[in-house]
């Protein structure tokens, strides 16, 4: 899986589509962030253009000491971008719910692409995004990180940053004002999390998320960003994250796959978004990824209907009916814009907001 590509196509996008203008500024300060919950704050927000909606800034957590480095990253640092709410600073004490969003492999959380989709899809709607720094995490807890030192990306974002945020913002701090989204390898992660601490979270979305870990394609893209030094720097050793990937030692591999541990999800809102990959002779590596990554979706919604919990699935093919310039290929922002667009109105039915 040539997730180099993937990133290349992602980063010409960024550089290719500007960025809709907000209705008003958020404000004319960002809020000043405070230390805590094993988190120390490295930089203090700072607004990613003039309008005044996306901050980022930067912690370093006692989970994750060491993370590996995308371009532009420095060592010891996790970088997080925020987007606020249309109206966050006039709004006095009022409290918003907060949606996490989880990036894929390879990609920063601070992109320009990442800010459209967080921007365009929350425009006048009550609510938080945060994208959180998550490099080749695979948003797991690491079985065998080596000499990088503790690599809990699990620990680092449900046990410390999410508490740090609800200390420092204007949050809804419980279950009730909280959901979890990601794409690709973000897809997995939020799964995953919410698998792991349904009290956490009422409403969880992928978008084109890798689902299944007993999926051979799934196993290889997991190893993939492993060795690659396009995933980050220094690269691990393919059994760092789950263990090694092959039978009887894949046990960790298993116990950790959100495809078939969706029980835990009983009572959460759930939606799954995925294309087919579309013209195949198009975008080659782009579009087996996505189908790929459809043939987990498929997996995981019939353990959804066979535990009897109701979700739902955009399985939206070449794209040609789900949005302009959405091909149904991998990592596509025309796609994503559009996931988001109908996810967000599908959470805010079910979180507690203004």
């Amino acid at each position: 899986m040539r997730l180099r590509t993937v990133l290349a196509a992602v980063s010409a996008a960024c550089l290719a589509t500007a960025l809709a203008a907000p209705a008003a500024s958020a404000a004319d300060e960002p809020p000043r962030l405070h230390d805590g919950f094993g988190l120390k704050v490295t930089e203090q927000p700072v607004w990613v253009d003039g309008h005044h909606r996306t901050f980022v800034f930067s912690v370093h957590s006692d989970a994750v000491p060491n993370p590996t480095l995308l371009p532009g990253q420095k060592a010891g640092q996790h970088p997080v971008m925020v987007t606020l709410p249309d109206d966050y600073a006039s709004s006095g004490s009022t409290r918003y719910p907060v949606l996490y969003s989880l990036h894929g492999n390879p990609d920063v959380p601070n992109t320009q692409v990442n800010q459209q989709l967080a921007e365009r899809s929350t425009e006048h709607v009550p609510l938080i995004t945060v994208y959180p720094n998550g490099v080749r995490s695979w948003y797991s807890n690491w079985v065998n990180p080596g000499s990088l030192g503790p690599q809990n990306w699990e620990t680092f974002h449900l046990d410390e940053l999410i508490p740090f945020l609800d200390a420092n913002l204007r949050t809804i701090g419980d279950r009730a004002g909280r959901a979890i989204a990601g794409h690709s390898m973000g897809g997995f992660g939020a799964l995953h999390y919410a698998e792991h601490r349904p009290d956490l979270f009422s409403y969880v979305g992928s978008f084109s998320g890798g689902l299944d870990l007993l999926n051979q394609g799934v196993r290889a893209a997991v190893v993939g960003t492993e060795l690659m030094p396009a995933s980050g720097v220094p690269t691990v050793g393919a059994d760092a994250i789950f263990g090694p990937p092959v039978w009887p030692l894949d046990g960790v591999w298993n116990a950790q796959s959100p495809a078939q541990h969706v029980s835990s999800l009983r009572g959460m809102g759930v939606a799954l978004y995925t294309g087919n990959g579309g013209d195949l002779t198009v975008d080659p590596v782009l579009a087996v990824v996505e189908n790929q990554a459809r043939d987990t979706n498929l997996v995981t919604a019939a353990n959804l209907t066979a535990a009897g919990i109701p979700f739902d699935f955009a399985d939206y093919g070449d794209g040609s009916t789900w949005a302009p310039g959405c091909n149904g290929k991998h990592a596509q922002p025309a796609c994503l814009q559009a996931d988001l667009d109908h996810f967000v109105p599908l959470l805010m039915q079910r979180l507690q907001h203004p």
